[in-house]
């Protein structure tokens, strides 16, 4: 009889890494307790972790992948962008085990998602979704969304192509960036938070700043729209954002439209 209990199960996934097999090998060769073992282990860790990290080749749990260079513009077919060449960590047994015993298959799956995208953002490549979709996650396109939607719910926006380079109908990203000055934090601040460079995030506040305005000055939705060069959907975004109560006091006060310094004052009622 096979006994399949959710213990013995986690006890199995955790024995098939490296420190497991290293400690099972000294106890057995020096006949010493895993104690010992353990601290063996420990001060090789000690020791030698600067020189594992920079080991050539793959780690175990890595791959390769080739992606589009976080230098390729939006506009050429991807054919025609750079590539380069990143090592991403698909398996990684000390974070992934705590993802899996939480959340079950899905949590596993964003809590990937979310790790491939930053280790090819810091190496300077964007992931698209179809990369995940169907070079990593082997699943559809639609799966991937409802994952990032809820990971951007709560506020971990994964660094892709289509967000960092504007691609497609991706607004949620925007909204965050708008949501972060509201909150008071700096160009420079939005931009390392939003993996977003500082003239993006400069643009989407000012055309932010644009549409409280409009609506201010008593323009309909269609016309803010027309008037400040954005979609329907954004500008309805921007409009809900404008009734936020979480923004602090001097972001509203710099949405507020001028006071015309010539505009007569209103006429006072005579008695």
């Amino acid at each position: 009889m096979i006994n399949n209990s959710a213990l013995q199960l986690w006890d199995r996934l955790a024995a098939k890494q490296l420190d497991p097999m290293f400690k099972q090998r000294i106890t057995d060769g020096l006949n010493c307790s895993p104690f010992e073992a353990e601290a063996i282990l420990q001060n090789v860790h000690d020791t030698y972790a600067a020189f594992f990290h920079c080991a050539p080749g793959l780690q175990p749990g890595q791959l390769s992948l080739q992606v589009v260079s976080i230098e390729a513009p939006p506009g050429p077919r991807l054919i025609h962008c750079p590539q380069i060449l990143v090592t991403l960590t698909w398996e990684d047994p000390a974070t992934d085990l705590v993802a899996r015993k939480k959340g079950g298959v899905v949590a596993l799956r964003r809590h990937r998602l979310v790790r491939v995208c930053h280790e090819a953002f810091q190496q300077g490549g964007l992931l698209t979704l179809e990369d995940l979709a169907y070079r990593l996650f082997n699943c559809g396109q639609r799966t991937l969304c409802r994952d990032l939607q809820a990971l951007r719910q709560a506020d971990i926006s994964p660094p892709l192509r289509s967000t960092i380079k504007d691609i497609g109908r991706t607004l949620s990203h925007r909204r965050r960036v708008i949501q972060l000055w509201l909150a008071g934090q700096e160009y420079s601040q939005i931009a390392k938070t939003a993996f977003h460079c500082i003239s993006s995030v400069r643009n989407y506040v000012e055309k932010f700043k644009r549409v409280a305005l409009l609506q201010a000055a008593g323009f309909d939705l269609q016309s803010v729209a027309f008037l400040a060069r954005l979609s329907q959907p954004l500008t309805q975004q921007y409009l809900a954002l404008l009734k936020d109560k979480k923004a602090i006091q001097h972001r509203k006060t710099e949405l507020h439209p001028p006071i015309k310094k010539h505009t007569p004052p209103p006429p006072q009622d005579q008695p």
